[in-house]
């Protein structure tokens, strides 16, 4: 199950490189008019990079995958290959749409299995890049719908709507997210999270090989409304470190294309009371295209 997880996660690497460096993105061929689109869509928003865990409010490309390695409070391991990452497109000025594949949870203890099939898709209202005010607000809706094996996923169906603001000032870029789970049934057994990411990032130059550099802090919050948790408030202080966007294709004007590689890691840290994991280590690595 892992290797064809792997392997499939490989395939959609390969995708991402053929169609950025394909010699048919030249012209006014059907992929070059859209990757233009993309280019255009995206000069008009800031160029942070992509957080560790938070949700980022610009339009993003890429293919992406993550691992992370939880440890329960009797210290035992739990890895999820994937954590429902995979395509991100931009098929329209505003839009975003995110199609996961499911992750695959490896537990310590047994009862390995998939999780639950999720999407995203992103609807951005305001952008300045940073020459014009570095700002950015956009709305998500999320999506999960029940597949997972071996209790590895959830009962129901639930939908996440989310609100995304970004502020830049200079080097430091600070986002805030937040959004609350509706279940499709069942609302009353699983009751309802709200969750609020804020993130702080700081870009070492804007120039030389410093500038690859995004040391960040997340707070991850998740405040329960109803269910077994009620009342009760999870929150994990995330220190990160994102190296990208490292071009890895030119124009023939020399300038860095769109194929690109993104990569980072950080450490979850719990700072609430009330917790069921802790130490979650937290790796990513993205193809922009």
């Amino acid at each position: 199950m892992r290797r064809s997880l792997v392997l499939l996660e490989l395939g959609l690497f390969a995708v991402a490189g053929a169609v950025a460096q394909s010699p048919h993105v030249t012209g006014n061929s059907f992929i070059a008019r859209y990757q233009a689109r993309v280019s255009a869509t995206q000069a008009e928003q800031p160029h942070w990079v992509t957080p560790l865990v938070t949700v980022t409010p610009r339009l993003e490309q890429e293919i992406r995958t993550d691992f992370v390695r939880q440890t329960n409070t009797k210290l035992e391991n739990t890895w999820n290959f994937g954590n429902s990452k995979g395509l991100e497109i931009i098929p329209e000025r505003h839009i975003e749409l995110l199609f996961n594949i499911p992750p695959f949870i490896a537990h310590q203890s047994g009862n390995d299995g998939f999780g639950d099939v999720s999407f995203n898709s992103k609807y951005r209202f305001f952008a300045r890049n940073e020459e014009h005010g570095n700002a950015i607000i956009t709305a998500f809706v999320a999506g999960t719908y029940p597949t997972g094996k071996n209790g590895n996923g959830s009962c129901c169906a639930t939908a996440t709507p989310t609100l995304a603001v970004g502020k830049g000032f200079g080097l430091l870029a600070l986002t805030s997210t937040a959004g609350g789970s509706l279940p499709a049934s069942s609302g009353k057994k699983l009751g309802h999270t709200i969750t609020w990411n804020s993130v702080a990032q700081y870009h070492l130059a804007r120039t030389s090989v410093a500038h690859f550099f995004w040391p960040e802090v997340e707070s991850n919050a998740s405040f329960f409304v109803g269910g077994p948790n009620d009342g009760k408030t999870t929150d994990f202080v995330t220190p990160g470190l994102i190296v990208g966007r490292i071009p890895l294709d030119h124009n023939p004007d020399g300038k860095p294309g769109r194929l690109g590689l993104t990569f980072g890691g950080g450490e979850q840290i719990a700072v609430t009371h009330f917790h069921s994991t802790n130490h979650n280590l937290v790796f990513t690595v993205r193809m922009p295209f």
